[in-house]
This record gives C-alpha cells, structure tokens and sequence, in this order.
C-alpha cells in the first residue's frame, strides 16, 4: 500500500527520528502494559505494517537497517544476510524476493544520520516482547536488553 515510500529511506529516517522525539517526552504515561499501550500498538501495525509489512517483533531496528524490516527476512536475520544470497541479489529461500540485506545496505547508503548503524551488532530477538509496541520499548531500554542465560558470560536462568 504505501511501500513507495521505502524508495525515500532518507525522508523515513527523518520522520522516524522526529516520532521519537514527539514520544520521548510522554515516556512516562507510555509504560509497557499500560493503558496507552494498545493503542500505541494499533498505530504501529497499520503504519509500520503498511510501510515496513512490521512483523511486530517489539524490537523494531528499522533505523539501523535502512530502514528495511529484518524480520521479514524468512531466516529472522537481524545482523546481516545469511551465505545464501543468490548472485542477482534473491533470496535463497524465497528466490522470487529479493534478499532483505541487500535492500538494506542499498537504503542505508541513502541515509545520512543513522545510515551507519547497519554495522552495529544487534541483540538476539528476545520473543517475549513480540506483539509489544516497539516504540515503548525504546523509550524505556526494553529492546536492547538480553535476558539472561543468553551471553556466554551469563549463568543460566532458572
């Protein structure tokens, strides 16, 4: 529906900066699993859905890939393209797609302030926050947080 609009990552970037800047400020009535919540929920599936086709992971890292969804990748790759990528620059798994991380890298050479984030290393998706609004998640570190038991130095959970 609106997809057009990834063939302007730079104009994305802009507007999704200046959403988080209009959020920042309301941080503290948007708590996860608060009353603003759902709403705020709504409001990222159909406009992220319409733009990005949001997949709703809660972890939402659109800035630093370009402003290309990850999770649309059929592998859920989060940190780049996996050794399947066909020469013409499909899908290994879905060959009439074209690979996600090649989108990626091309949107984020268009993107003059986040643009350079495509090579930071991002977190394993935590899938508790699937369905959770992203954007409360950022604004309250939720998104970047590992659980335990998942970094080599971390004991197991219980």
């Amino acid at each position: 529906m609106l997809r057009f609009l990834q063939n302007y990552p730079h104009f994305l970037e802009l507007v999704y900066a200046g959403l988080l800047r209009v959020l920042r400020p309301l941080r503290r009535w948007l708590r996860p699993g608060g009353r603003l919540e759902p709403p705020l929920i709504w409001l990222e599936r159909v406009g992220k859905g319409a733009v990005f086709d949001c997949q709703m992971c809660g972890q939402c890292i659109l800035h630093s890939t370009g402003m290309t969804c990850p999770m649309t990748c059929p592998k859920n790759l989060r940190n780049g393209p996996c050794g399947g990528v066909r020469s013409n620059g499909r899908c290994e798994v879905k060959p009439e797609m074209g690979c996600i991380w090649v989108q990626a890298y091309e949107r984020a050479q268009k993107m003059p302030v986040s643009g350079h984030e495509l090579h930071v290393i991002q977190p394993p998706l935590n899938r508790r926050l699937e369905g959770s609004a992203s954007w409360i998640n950022m604004l309250h570190g939720l998104d970047t947080v590992v659980p335990k038991g998942w970094l080599p130095d971390d004991p197991p959970a219980p």
